[in-house]
């Protein structure tokens, strides 16, 4: 599915104009909802979990929206640029433009981080939030920014205040993390912890006992502070952060139809 070749959505004003990529898929079945997929940071549109989410909602006949945020995939930008504000209102662009009807949107790690911020600004505005059926988070990174500072040693926060970015080893790849000291301050403006937030819809969460980037604590932090009885949780216990295994991507696929289905 990776084959098909991206369109370009333009998004942001003058100055800062980006064309971020995105792939659709159209509905069969219209009376189901669609699926929107979140990336995580440094993820794109065409990873293991994306492709087998477009597959599924392939065979089932359900819409289907990818992007790259800038700076990520095939979309322009230099990563070193992105901040949680910029792929923010990217999602929301995507949101608002390219879909129609209901949708779950389906976020892993930054991308369930955005997930949330998405329908809290949907919500405050008060559009598009009525279209948002339900979310799935797979081990969400919320307040993302936070949980990189806090979790950053001494010298590279250092780093990040002198130099005004640190790099962080990857476990996923060669390149590095370009931290820099403007994703961790303009991050601080969308803290979820900041106000109480009720989601108003199911929210499911995903999370590996062994994840190594996203502690489970911080899931039962986030459903602690999420009102409403709204929040469900499957642990993973031998899972990592990715969720990328057969037996994990089975769980999203059948989380995702249960809410599919649900009335």
């Amino acid at each position: 599915m990776s084959a098909q070749q991206p369109q370009f959505l333009p998004v942001g004003r003058e100055g800062a104009r980006r064309r971020v990529a995105y792939l659709l898929q159209s509905a069969r079945a219209h009376e189901k909802p669609g699926l929107m997929w979140l990336p995580g940071l440094k993820s794109e549109m065409t990873s293991t979990k994306a492709e087998a989410l477009a597959a599924w909602a392939e065979r089932e006949g359900l819409a289907a929206t990818r992007f790259d945020y800038s700076g990520h995939g095939q979309s322009e930008g230099r990563f070193e640029d992105g901040t949680i504000g910029g792929w923010l209102e990217e999602a929301c662009a995507v949101f608002d433009r390219l879909t129609q009807g209901p949708q779950i949107l389906v976020g892993s790690s930054m991308g369930g981080y955005l997930a949330l911020l998405a329908l809290r600004a949907m919500m405050g505005r008060g559009a598009g939030a009525e279209r948002v059926q339900a979310l799935v988070l797979i081990a969400p990174a919320w307040d993302m920014t936070e949980l990189i500072w806090q979790s950053l040693p001494a010298s590279a926060r250092r780093e990040v205040e002198e130099k005004g970015v640190t790099l962080l080893p990857s476990r996923y790849g060669e390149e590095p993390y370009a931290i820099t000291r403007t994703l961790i301050e303009e991050g601080r403006r969308h803290r979820i912890a900041d106000a109480p937030f009720n989601p108003g819809r199911p929210v499911h969460i995903l999370h590996g006992l062994q994840d190594a980037d996203v502690p489970w604590e911080h899931t039962l932090d986030l459903v602690a502070h999420l009102q409403g009885d709204w929040t469900r949780v499957t642990a993973v216990p031998d899972g990592e952060h990715r969720l990328s295994r057969p037996e994990d991507l089975a769980l999203l696929l059948d989380t995702v139809r249960a809410l599919a289905s649900a009335r």
